[in-house]
């Protein structure tokens, strides 16, 4: 008996792929969530190892997911305005599948290791979408900066005006 890694295959009649409207059989690793393989036809189930989790959409259209690299979740500390399940299912009933969180307007802001783990934690079993986070660069946090990387933030944030109600935000440039 050979061992398949887990796949699960999405078809359709029409999808959109290369910016063109096609037929196509889109195989996704269950491992890393990547498109391993897409196919120009709808092929069929029994193509695929037993067992595989597989799903024809025909005639819907599959179309890829959106990014939206600019959102506000404000959880934990402003979740009524907010938070990551309100914001994610927003989101994922959009067409989005992933969201990048803004660092400064949320308590705690991600400008440290302990904001960013905080909100990392609030996220947990609340998010309908991938959901990534920016560090924020204030005054006095440039040592936080390369740790702020290694624990995944996805960019950075800085103003170099001010910010209207968050002056004291704004970089110095020769800090």
């Amino acid at each position: 008996m050979s061992h398949h890694p887990p796949i699960a295959v999405l078809a359709s009649t029409r999808a959109i792929v290369e910016g063109k409207l096609t037929a196509a059989t889109i195989v996704i690793s269950q491992v890393t969530g990547r498109i391993t393989s897409i196919f120009h036809s709808v092929l069929p189930a029994s193509d695929f190892p037993a067992g595989t989790v597989y799903n024809n959409y025909s005639p819907c259209l599959l179309l890829p997911g959106l990014v939206d690299a600019h959102v506000h979740l404000n959880e934990p500390g402003r979740t009524e305005w907010e938070g990551f399940w309100t914001g994610t299912r927003a989101a994922a009933h959009g067409g989005v599948t992933t969201v990048v969180d803004m660092p400064l307007n949320a308590i705690p802001p991600t400008t440290t290791v302990a904001g960013l783990r905080e909100k990392v934690q609030a996220a947990q079993g609340q998010c309908w979408v991938d959901v990534g986070f920016y560090g924020g660069v204030i005054p006095g946090n440039s040592n936080e900066l390369k740790q702020l990387v290694r624990e995944g933030v996805r960019g950075f944030k800085g103003f170099l005006i001010d910010s209207g109600p968050l002056p004291s935000l704004r970089m110095n440039l020769q800090s």
